[in-house]
């Protein structure tokens, strides 16, 4: 880490619109603190076109994310597809239920409104990785493919429903219906085959390590017949899912169906301002 400090150009503090409803005293008390230290111009994006409107704008002004682990992983992703990550540091003061803030703990930001608010102003910067796939998308923690059971989407559709059914009885049945609850997936981790079509994987993970380097990635394969599965632990800088229709867990959001995806690690591509 290196020192920070409050920036020459001020900052830019965006109050994600789901914060400003679910706990207005906590954006309340981030405001004050941030507008006593430095000069800071307040953004309340009404919605998220504006809230990318307002981050677009910013200036020299240093971007302040007052939400959860959704908003700043929006963020991320906005300045990652302007290539602005590169400009100076993000920082982020953690407004939501303890469930929507994992993310936001997992990379050191403190709880509190007030501690990470004072962070803000006289932090340390960290360098941190992101995993970038091939739809422009953003990982800054680690994404999962879901044992199948656990990835339905919670609003099932009537289309989505229909075109289940056709699959499963278009698709051959694996004896003694072994593959139900398995995905059919080729995984490949820097072009090493992990897996293939023909094997029955439970999940697959990869997440981004807090020691640096290539990425954790993980597979979980079922045995089938009653025979015991495995798991392969490989560290990889490209990883990409392919085979029959998957969904997956980026950081906070469920993302799919997509039937094919790479992630390729960028090193030190963004940095989090952090207590110090």
């Amino acid at each position: 880490m290196s020192h920070a400090g409050a920036p020459v150009g001020g900052l830019l503090v965006l109050v994600d619109p789901v914060a400003r409803r679910l706990d207005g005293e906590s954006v309340r008390i981030a405001k004050d603190v941030l507008s006593a230290g430095a000069a800071a111009k307040i953004c309340l994006p009404d919605s998220q076109e504006e809230f990318a409107r307002a981050l677009a704008r910013r200036g020299h002004r240093q971007p302040v994310i007052v939400g959860d682990d959704r908003a700043l992983v929006r963020a991320v992703g906005l300045l990652h597809r302007e290539r602005g990550l590169g400009e100076g540091a993000l920082a982020l003061v953690p407004v939501g239920p303890v469930a929507s803030l994992g993310l936001a703990r997992s990379l050191g930001v403190p709880q509190s409104a007030v501690t990470a608010a004072r962070a803000v102003l006289d932090g340390s910067v960290r360098i941190c990785d992101l995993l970038v796939d091939d739809s422009d998308g953003v990982v800054l923690g680690g994404l999962r493919i879901p044992p199948l059971r656990a990835a339905r989407p919670s609003r099932p559709s009537v289309w989505s429903a229909y075109r289940s059914l056709v699959r499963t009885l278009t698709r051959p049945a694996a004896a003694g219906g072994a593959g139900a609850g398995h995905h059919r997936l080729r995984v490949e981790a820097d072009g090493v085959l992990l897996a293939d079509v023909d094997q029955l994987v439970e999940d697959v993970s990869v997440r981004i390590r807090d020691d640096g380097g290539p990425a954790e990635v993980v597979v979980r394969t079922g045995g089938g017949g009653g025979a015991a599965g495995s798991t392969v632990t490989v560290r990889a800088k490209t990883v990409t899912v392919s085979g029959a229709d998957f969904r997956y867990r980026a950081d906070a959001a469920m993302t799919g169906p997509v039937r094919r995806r790479t992630w390729t690690l960028r090193p030190g591509a963004w940095t989090l301002t952090l207590p110090r």
